[in-house]
């Protein structure tokens, strides 16, 4: 026999379930709405003062262009362009002024192109043991050098502009202009200054995740390979996070102490003697000094500064501007490579 109190508290259960159970589908369909409307985010991590350098974009006007040259390379290559003999007995044109034909022209050639410049900031460089792969399989544990650098695109791209006079195109003036995005193809050499030997950096797959722990790198970090392949956006915020990335060196001599890395790929600027598969051609480059009052002795230990050290007494700064190569103290320069 069932009491009325029975009844009662089973229709009461009844009641309370149902409530429970529409409020736990209208919080799910609440949760599954919020997280559409308002989607998680992963925050990088922030350095304090100090810790990250910045080397700001350095496009200069005068990349913009080169000339006059002589394009020596067609004039051989196309003899037929030159006039005179009995047609021209005199050696000049029949109608036209002589800086018309296509022989002086190519005399005084203006070769005009575009270019564009990225930001770049690195954390000090350090070193690290890895265990590496060998060619037999096997690993092998080395000391690697490592540098982890930030590419950040701040626009403002260089470019000759163009004005119609008397239906001719004068270019006497620089226009900037910027794009959503560009992509860069980084290359990281590590020189060293006494002995005049430069290591190319190494594609490491073991060493990113070590150093991304170490440097407390929250965002994803690309080896120089990798980084070609992200599209690096366009942002004036002092607080955009850019994109990361790492260059790694192996077998270092242990004993260097005056050293620089020149950073290729940060820039399209070149420079060109003359014009031709002779003519020599220096690519635009980041240099950046480092000193290591260190030995082959306890080698992470030893601290890598930035820049070149500063000395009161007149010979002992001579001498060391003489390792860098330098007249004065600089602890970065832009230079052609």
């Amino acid at each position: 026999m069932v009491s009325g109190r029975s009844i009662y508290f089973a229709g009461l259960f009844v009641v309370c379930a149902s409530v429970t159970g529409s409020i736990l589908l209208a919080q799910d369909a609440a949760g599954q709405k919020g997280a559409e409307n308002d989607p998680s985010t992963q925050e990088q991590t922030e350095f304090a003062p100090g810790v990250v350098t910045v080397i700001p974009p350095a496009p200069d006007p005068k990349e913009t262009f080169d000339g006059p040259l002589t394009l020596q390379t067609l004039l051989d290559g196309h003899p037929e362009i030159r006039w005179g003999g009995d047609s021209h007995p005199e050696g000049k044109p029949h109608f036209d002024p002589r800086s018309q034909m296509l022989t002086e022209m190519a005399e005084e050639v203006f070769l005009r192109r575009e270019i564009y410049a990225f930001e770049f900031s690195f954390k000090p460089l350090r070193q690290i043991y890895i265990d590496v792969p060998r060619s037999d399989g096997r690993m092998q544990r080395k000391l690697i050098w490592y540098l982890v650098f930030r590419i950040r695109y701040r626009g403002g791209d260089l470019r000759p502009a163009a004005d119609v006079v008397g239906g001719k195109e004068i270019f006497e003036r620089i226009e900037s202009v910027s794009y959503q995005s560009r992509r860069i193809f980084p290359m990281l050499v590590l020189n060293n200054r006494i002995s005049g030997k430069r290591y190319v950096d190494r594609i490491l797959p073991t060493a990113k995740q070590k150093i991304a722990i170490r440097e407390q790198i929250t965002a994803p970090l690309y080896n120089t390979v990798e980084i070609s392949r992200a599209e690096i956006p366009q942002s004036t915020d002092p607080a955009s996070p850019g994109v990361w990335g790492v260059a790694t060196w192996e077998d270092v001599d242990p004993k260097l102490d005056f050293l620089s890395v020149d950073v290729f790929g940060l820039t399209n600027a070149f420079e060109q003697d003359g014009e031709g598969p002779d003519a020599p051609y220096r690519k635009k480059a980041l240099q950046l000094n480092f000193y290591r009052p260190g030995d082959a002795v306890k080698q992470t230990e030893d601290k890598i500064r930035f820049g070149v050290p500063a000395y009161e007494k007149k010979s002992e700064q001579e001498y060391y501007l003489k390792q860098y190569g330098l007249d004065k103290r600089l602890d970065y320069q832009w230079i052609f490579r």
